[in-house]
């Protein structure tokens, strides 16, 4: 059986700084955003995914 959960990259909005994370494409097909901190900004910024 194929898995269902998909790397995807997570990049800051407000820097270049990004995550890696896992997402299940069946429960959220659409684009994810996060709030996560930003360690060049010293902050929590929102974090939106990109291919």
């Amino acid at each position: 059986m194929a898995s269902k959960r998909e790397l995807v990259k997570l990049k800051s909005t407000k820097s270049t700084y990004f995550y890696y994370s896992s997402k299940n494409k069946t429960a959220t097909p659409g684009r994810i955003t996060i709030k996560k901190y930003d360690p060049i900004l010293r902050q929590h910024v929102e974090f939106k995914e990109t291919k």
